[in-house]
């Protein structure tokens, strides 16, 4: 795969602030999903622009959609060592089929032999376990970047119901950009987007999986729970540190 390069930056203050994030929601209120990620795309609204991907249940929608329109758009993805097989093959699968520019990112081995040399920090401590061997390596990348790309959508779960379309990214004091370009659709609709385009479904998913994540830390989603049950289930968790929970809409 690609090898992400650093990109140097002068320390020139945020690149976005909330005013700016306010402005593009009121911009593209009311247009659909594909005319309003193509304008941000194809006019550089938002600058340099990646997609943070798990190839997860859903990912194949975003990463389609993306693909149509730029497929040499960085997609950034978290080898930490913790996914299922079937992640593994289902995302070399996308890759191939969407042409993508995927950029594999992994945690320092340094940052492991310290802090989790048995490799089983998840079973105690599973925001240590995300932080490093997602939190990190992200902000590390995202650093080349003015904004991301999400597949967070409203449904999955109460925390993430009142996201917009395009926010600030909370964790990042240099005023990144998040954009949720699938935040308003509902399973049909992903559903829908999946027929159409003759897309392939995550293997886990016909086995109960309504949200993928690392092996250790997932779990088949029972019926009448959110999609996101299943992830961490016996722990005060719901986010693995990459996005926050309460993060505040800006409409």
């Amino acid at each position: 795969m690609n090898e992400l390069r650093a990109i140097d930056r002068l320390d020139t203050g945020p690149r976005y602030c909330e005013h700016d994030a306010v402005r593009l929601n009121r911009m593209f209120r009311g247009s659909d999903t594909d005319e309003w990620l193509r304008a941000v795309i194809e006019d550089n609204l938002a600058g340099d622009l990646a997609i943070v991907s798990s190839f997860g249940a859903e990912s194949a929608a975003l990463l389609h959609l993306v693909s149509q329109i730029d497929h040499r758009i960085p997609v950034l993805f978290l080898e930490t060592g913790k996914h299922f097989s079937e992640t593994l093959a289902y995302r070399d699968e996308l890759t191939e089929r969407f042409s993508l520019n995927r950029i594999d990112l992994y945690p320092e081995l340094e940052d492991l032999q310290l802090r989790d040399e048995s490799g089983l920090r998840w079973s105690y401590d599973p925001d240590g376990c995300c932080e490093l061997r997602k939190v990190k390596p992200l902000e590390k990348a995202l650093i080349a970047f003015d904004a991301s790309l999400t597949g967070r959508k409203a449904f999955q779960s109460s925390t993430r119901a009142n996201l917009p379309r395009i926010e600030i990214d909370t964790s990042d004091a240099q005023g990144r950009l998040k954009i949720n370009p699938l935040i308003d659709w509902d399973a049909d609709r992903i559903a829908a987007y999946f027929e159409e385009h003759e897309l392939p479904r995550h293997p886990l998913v016909e086995r109960g999986y309504a949200s993928i994540g690392c092996s250790p830390c997932t779990r088949e989603t029972r019926p009448g729970e959110d999609p996101r049950a299943g992830r961490w289930a016996g722990w005060d968790k719901v986010e693995c540190g990459i996005h926050q929970p309460g993060e505040e809409p800006f409409l």
